[in-house]
């Protein structure tokens, strides 16, 4: 079996260069990277994982940790993660705090899976988190303590905006979003529209609740918050149900915006089984646009967020942090994704079909 000397030998070049062409730890020239990835490729000379992760420090692996991966929602991030560290040549670890249905023992489990991946001595950890507003200066504090314990790991929080708690972010506008899909029922002819939630405790679910109010207030419409706003679980079961629960308390109702899409096909579910015309009788809008809302009968109107552009843009802020360890930034950097409305036949019936078939 050849070795690294084997290599160095064949490409007539020293054993340091093959390491720095290998690990990409140093700039190499063209010339010599070719000659060298010529001579391994000649003698099928395959580095020794574990030997080089002792030697920088490295395992090649980042970490992973969603709030609920057997969603709709966070596959398409994962997907966005995954292209960067192939790329690089990482391995993704995922875990599942399972935290998403307001389950609120999903902290905890996360705090574990966030020891676990330190432990194994991950190079970075991209997450989505559970912990409330109140709470979170607190926690985030006890998290870079725990990344720090072996040696600096550094973190990225997706979804949520954590930079004023030193954290680098990817994150998404709830306020704005919200009011971009009320302004739409509005222009629609909507003038009593009701709001399907998820958990309030979840900051995302705050700003989306705030943007709700906000743009019925500027418009002057109809708002009594006892009985328009109401608080689902995210999944389809609980769209269902909360829809026939605002159906009592707000019997002329004719615009629904839901917190995320499959909330919203329950509700089109209920809205199917109880003789209400979509949009005839009732418009409905979903959140996040993911591939369900361009199948689903009538087509669903939704938000647009840049679900795997997200993952992207996560992995390569941690992949910066990752490669530039000795660099330390003045602030954390944060970066919010853009949105945009897309129309189809839930909120006007003469919209054209839209397959979203692309990230499938």
């Amino acid at each position: 079996m050849s070795g690294i000397k084997d290599v160095a030998k064949r490409a007539g070049v020293s054993i340091s260069t093959v390491s720095n062409v290998l690990n990409k730890s140093k700039y190499v020239s063209p010339e010599l990277v070719k000659k060298v990835e010529q001579a391994v490729k000649e003698l099928s000379y395959e580095a020794n994982p574990i030997a080089r992760s002792m030697k920088n420090n490295k395992t090649g692996t980042i970490g992973v940790i969603t709030e609920d991966m057997c969603g709709v929602f966070y596959p398409y991030v994962v997907r966005g993660i995954n292209s960067v560290a192939v790329e690089k040549g990482y391995q993704i670890v995922v875990c599942d705090a399972q935290g998403t249905y307001g389950d609120r023992h999903a902290i905890k489990r996360e705090k574990e899976l966030f020891s676990r991946l330190i432990a194994n001595r991950v190079d970075g950890i991209i997450f989505a988190s559970t912990v409330s507003i109140e709470n979170k200066e607190k926690y985030i504090g006890q998290i870079k303590k725990l990344a720090n314990k072996y040696k600096k790991i550094p973190l990225v929080s997706i979804e949520r905006d954590f930079t004023d708690v030193g954290i680098d972010s990817v994150y998404f506008d709830g306020y704005t979003n919200a009011k971009t899909a009320v302004s739409h029922l509005i222009n629609c002819g909507c003038k009593k529209i009701c709001h399907i939630s998820g958990p309030m405790e979840m900051e995302i679910v705050r700003e989306r609740v705030i943007g709700y109010k906000a743009c019925l207030e500027e418009n002057q419409l109809f708002f009594d918050e006892s009985k328009m706003v109401i608080h689902g679980d995210y999944s389809h079961q609980s769209g269902y149900t909360v829809m026939k629960q605002l159906m009592m308390q707000v019997p002329d109702l004719d615009g629904v915006f839901c917190g995320n899409d499959q909330m919203a096909i329950g509700v089109l579910k209920f809205l199917k089984e109880n003789g209400k015309r979509v949009p005839e009788d009732v418009k409905v809008i979903g959140y996040d646009d993911v591939f369900i809302a361009s199948v689903v009968e009538p087509a669903l109107s939704s938000i647009h967020v840049r679900k795997r552009h997200a993952g992207i843009e996560s992995a390569r802020m941690l992949f910066q942090r990752i490669e530039n360890s000795d660099e330390e930034s003045i602030k954390p950097i944060g970066i919010k994704m853009d949105a945009k409305l897309v129309v189809r036949q839930s909120t006007v019936s003469s919209a054209s079909e839209d397959w979203n078939l692309v990230d499938w």
